[in-house]
């Protein structure tokens, strides 16, 4: 394999054959004399006057050009880094990654965890990942697709002259698009990652059990505790382009997505499971066959029964390398992604949860519920929850601003029939500040006839503070408890604007106080919790053993945000 040195040389030497073929010699002269003269004055602190006047001398379109150029460069040599980077973690020798699973399992081991209690905890682990919306993120599709075949050509060692083509290509292509991107272009976007991510599962979790059997000396059929969640397309809080209609075209676009990966993944494994079973004539393909009725139907629990019973059938057949290696792909596609691909989660601002129940309560006859104090709030709300009339007569027209708030609801209620439970993920409340914020949640939901359960979003060094004085009240709601059940209460807590408050040291100060704090509110009430990190992966109270020899310290941003549970502990 060729050194980063060389790589980088490769690459670069690619861009200087491009530039010197379509600007022409002169402008690729000032390219090397800038790139060399920068280089020199970094490595020597030197006078920068002599290069300041060559660039004050250049013209407007040769400036473009050189921006372009050093841009295209970069984007070049990062790609040549993360390549590098990758073959140092998969060479031969290198010590192991603390968040591989061998390192992981070794780790249990050595905290006095057997094969047994190993297993066991894998299966109770829930890592959910969650891509998040960014509507400022303006590079095409298509210049990441060209990166992507570099890197390829990379891997496979091939001559310069391909590489050379795609920086060709891309050089003469536009970075940026000339429109502003759509909520459709943001989901296409974000959905794009999923194809690399649903190839590799299956291997991965081979490997999780390959290393479960090298660390116990067992073997263990293990799943991948993950599960997969987005906000593009249902992230309302900021964008007013996330519309009831934008969030339902969103489950939409899953579902058909999901669909057809499945129906692919069955069509390959209808191909690859041939074989006779004693006097049974291809009894693998009849039951594909029956998996592939219960897709056409949407019958998602016979689907899933179906698959996920196969494997068991083909080693019991004495066909495990069958089960591991051809039919996994379509058994991990369907456990994770199944109809609904990842589960959309809701975002709105308290502010406008709150004024759609002021509207609705005042076409009910119940007048000045904006104006009321928190108390008269939350006892008005838990009257109303107590019934079951509906605030908006049969027929009526919801109004703009209810509409706006109940509108994702109702689609949310179509994706569950549609997709499964899963479709769906949580409502999340921005700006939660008071336990009416959550209760406006529940009675909006049962208008529009579904079930969310409200996830709080605590961000502000303010919120934080009154964190566990909020969840405290609201779990000695009986109407809230009655609604929350047996399930785990989830909270979100950001970092973004307790950052802004406060500044760093600070809001992480404050976000560790939050998080022990809210432990103690939901210990003390016997309820289940987990936090969802608003950001890169971050694990709080200490990780748990499985979740610490996993990812150790936070390694990198997956979307924006983590979900861990472990247990039914909140990590």
């Amino acid at each position: 394999m060729a050194s980063l040195n060389e790589t980088v040389d490769l690459l670069g030497r690619c861009l200087g054959t491009v530039l010197r073929e379509q600007e022409g010699d002169t402008f690729f002269q000032l390219e090397e004399r800038i790139r060399l003269e920068t280089k020199r004055l970094r490595e020597a602190r030197a006078d920068t006057g002599p290069m300041q006047r060559e660039l004050a001398a250049v013209s407007l379109d040769d400036a473009e050009k050189l921006v372009r150029a050093f841009s295209t460069y970069f984007l070049l040599i990062n790609l040549a880094e993360e390549h590098a980077r990758v073959h140092r973690v998969l060479e031969p020798g290198t010590s192991q990654r603390r968040e591989g699973f061998e390192q992981a399992l070794a780790a249990l081991k050595a905290e006095g965890f057997d094969a047994d209690r190993a297993r066991k905890l894998i299966c109770g682990l829930d890592l959910g990942l969650t891509f998040t919306a960014h509507p400022t993120e303006m590079r095409r599709r298509t210049v990441r697709a060209h990166l992507e075949q570099i890197s390829q050509l990379l891997e496979n060692a091939e001559p310069a002259e391909p590489i050379t083509a795609h920086v060709e290509a891309l050089w003469s292509t536009p970075w940026l698009k000339d429109r502003h991107p759509t909520v459709r272009d943001e989901v296409n976007g974000g959905l794009a990652y999923l194809d690399v991510i649903s190839a590799v599962l299956p291997r991965l979790e081979r490997d999780l059990e390959a290393r479960f059997e090298k660390v116990f000396g067992e073997k263990a059929v293990l799943h991948l505790p993950l599960s997969l969640h987005s906000w593009m397309g249902g992230d309302r809080d900021g964008n007013p382009n996330v519309t009831p209609k934008a969030t339902e075209e969103t489950f939409v676009l899953h579902f058909e997505r999901a669909s057809s990966e499945l129906r692919a993944r069955l069509d390959d494994a209808y191909a690859r499971l041939s074989q006779n079973a004693g006097t049974e004539v291809e009894p693998f393909r009849a039951e594909l066959r029956e998996v592939q009725q219960a897709l056409s139907h949407q019958h998602v629990d016979e689907l899933q029964r179906g698959i996920e019973d196969l494997l068991p059938q083909l080693r019991g057949k004495k066909q495990s390398r069958t089960a591991d290696v051809l039919a996994r792909p379509l058994a991990v596609q369907a456990r994770i992604f199944g109809l609904h691909l990842a589960s959309l989660d809701v975002r709105e601002h308290s502010s406008l949860t709150g004024a759609a129940v002021e509207e609705l309560l005042t076409r009910a006859g119940v007048k000045g519920y904006a104006s009321l104090d928190e108390a008269k709030k939350v006892e008005v709300l838990r009257r109303e929850l107590a019934t079951r009339r509906p605030l908006l007569a049969v027929g009526e027209t919801a109004p703009d601003a209810v509409e706006k708030v109940v509108g994702p609801l109702r689609a949310v209620r179509a994706a569950r029939a549609r997709a499964g439970e899963r479709a769906f993920g949580r409502y999340v409340v921005s700006m939660s500040e008071q336990p009416s914020d959550l209760l406006e949640v529940l009675l909006l939901a049962r208008e529009a006839g579904v079930d969310a359960q409200p996830v709080p979003l605590f961000e502000t060094l303010d919120d934080l503070e009154r964190a566990p004085q909020v969840m405290r009240a609201v779990l000695e709601l009986p109407e809230y408890r009655a609604h929350l059940g047996e399930r785990l209460q989830e909270v979100m807590i950001g970092y973004s604007d307790s950052n802004k408050d406060g500044g760093f040291v600070a809001a992480n100060w404050a976000l560790h106080e939050a998080q022990r704090r809210l432990a103690k509110v939901f210990d003390d009430a016997k309820v289940r919790y987990r936090f969802f990190h608003g950001r890169g992966t971050s694990i709080g109270r200490g990780g748990g053993p499985m979740a610490r020899a996993l990812f150790g310290q936070p390694a990198g941003t997956v979307g924006n945000g983590m979900r861990i549970t472990e247990q039914g502990e909140a990590l």
